[in-house]
C-alpha cells in the first residue's frame, strides 16, 4: 500500500465513523438539532429583548412561550382543516370500498383467487388490534417526549449560547478567533435566513394554492394548499407528493380529467412562481444547495434519521456548507455542494425585482 492512499483510506474511515456515530446517535442528536436550529430563528427576537433591558431568563421564557404559542395554532389550523375534510370521510369510504372491490375482482379474474382467499390473506398479514394499539401508543409517547427535549434543548441553548460561543472561541488559537467568529455568526444567519424564508415560502404557496385550487372548483380547496405547503419543508419531493394526493383524493371524489389535468397545471404554475422568483427572493443564494446534493442529503437524512433527518437535512447542510466556505481546506466541498451561478440575464432581474420591492 502506497503512502498516497494512507490518508484517503484515513478520510473514508472517519466519513464512516460519523455516520456511523449519527446513526446510532440519533435518539440523542435529533431533538438537539431541532432544538438547535429553532433557537437560531429566536435568537434575534431573544437579543432585541435584552436590548430592551428585559432580564435573560425572561427573554429565553417569552421566546419558549412564543415557540409553543406558534406550534398549537399550528396544530389547531391543520385540525381545523383536517375535521373539515373528514365530513366526507363516508364519501371517501364508499369510494375505497368500491376500488376494493374492484381489486378484488381483478385479482380473481387473473390469479384465480378467491375473495374468502384474499380476506384470510389480508387477516393472517394484518397485525392484531393489540400490536395497532400498542404501536400507536408507543408513537405518540416517543413524539411526546421527543417534544419534551426539543423544548428544554431549545430554552437551554439559547440562554447559554454565550457560554457556548465562548467555549468554541477557546478551541482555536488566538489569532484564529475573529475567523470563528465570522464562522459562528454565518451559521447561524443561515439558518435564521432559511427558517424564516421557509415560513413566508409557506405561507406565500398557501395563498397561491387556495387561490388556484378554488378557482378550478376543487373540494377541500385550502386543506389541500396547506398540506401542499407544509410539505414544502421536503425539497421537490414534498410538494409533488401534496399534488399527487390532491389528484388521487379528488378522483375518488369523482373529479373528470379536466380538473385533474387543471390541479397539474396549478402545480405547474406555482412551482414555475416559487422556482423563479421566491426562491431567490426569499431564501437568498446563502442556503442554495444544487439539485443534485439536495436529492443525496434528503436521502441520506431518511436513512440515517427517518422524517426528521429529512426535515433537518437542507438547514444543517446549508450550515456545513457556512463551515467549508470559511476553512480552506474544506472550501472546495463547500463549492460543490453549492448552487451553480446564476445566469446574469436573470440575476439581473431579480435585483431589479429587489429593488422594486425595497421602494
Amino acid at each position: 500500500m502506497t503512502t498516497q492512499s494512507t490518508p484517503l483510506l484515513q478520510k473514508l474511515a472517519l466519513v464512516f465513523l460519523i455516520v456511523l456515530g449519527l446513526y446510532f446517535a440519533k435518539d440523542f442528536l435529533i431533538p438537539l438539532c431541532i432544538g438547535g436550529v429553532l433557537a437560531t430563528l429566536f435568537l434575534p427576537f431573544c437579543n432585541w429583548m435584552q436590548r430592551k433591558k428585559i432580564p435573560k431568563g425572561l427573554a429565553v421564557f417569552l421566546c419558549l412561550f412564543s415557540l409553543v404559542f406558534m406550534m398549537a395554532a399550528l396544530v389547531s389550523l391543520i385540525g381545523w382543516k383536517l375535521s373539515e375534510f373528514l365530513d366526507n370521510f363516508t364519501l371517501i369510504k364508499q369510494k375505497a370500498l368500491e376500488i376494493g372491490n374492484h381489486l378484488q375482482e381483478y385479482v380473481f379474474n387473473h390469479l384465480n383467487i378467491t375473495a374468502e382467499e384474499q380476506f384470510i390473506i389480508l387477516k393472517n398479514e394484518q397485525p392484531s388490534y393489540a400490536n395497532i394499539f400498542q404501536i400507536i401508543f408507543g408513537s405518540i409517547t416517543s413524539v411526546f417526549a421527543s417534544l419534551i427535549l426539543v423544548l428544554v434543548y431549545f430554552a437551554f441553548l439559547l440562554y447559554y449560547r454565550n457560554h457556548i460561543k465562548n467555549f468554541l472561541l477557546k478551541l482555536v488559537k488566538p489569532s484564529k478567533q475573529e475567523e470563528m467568529k465570522q464562522v459562528i455568526f454565518s451559521a447561524t444567519n443561515v439558518s435564521q435566513q432559511y427558517l424564516l424564508g421557509l415560513s413566508k415560502m409557506i405561507v406565500l404557496l398557501w395563498i397561491m394554492y387556495s387561490i388556484g385550487f378554488s378557482v378550478i372548483g376543487v373540494e377541500n380547496a385550502i386543506f389541500f394548499a396547506i398540506l401542499c405547503g407544509l410539505l414544502e419543508v421536503v425539497p421537490y419531493i414534498g410538494n409533488i407528493t401534496g399534488t399527487v394526493l390532491t389528484v388521487l383524493i379528488s378522483a375518488i371524489h369523482g373529479a373528470n380529467p379536466s380538473m385533474l389535468g387543471a390541479i397539474i397545471v396549478v402545480y405547474g404554475i406555482v412551482q414555475f412562481i416559487q422556482g423563479w422568483l421566491l426562491e431567490p427572493l426569499i431564501l437568498g443564494p446563502q442556503v442554495k444547495i444544487n439539485p443534485l446534493f439536495t436529492i443525496i442529503v434528503l436521502v441520506l437524512g431518511q436513512l440515517l434519521w427517518g422524517i426528521p433527518g429529512i426535515i433537518l437535512a437542507i438547514p444543517l447542510t446549508a450550515i456545513f456548507k457556512i463551515i467549508c466556505d470559511h476553512i480552506e481546506s474544506l472550501q472546495p466541498y463547500g463549492f460543490l455542494i453549492g448552487e451553480v451561478s446564476v445566469p446574469k440575464k436573470r440575476d439581473d432581474i431579480l435585483q431589479s425585482l429587489k429593488s422594486y420591492l425595497k421602494k
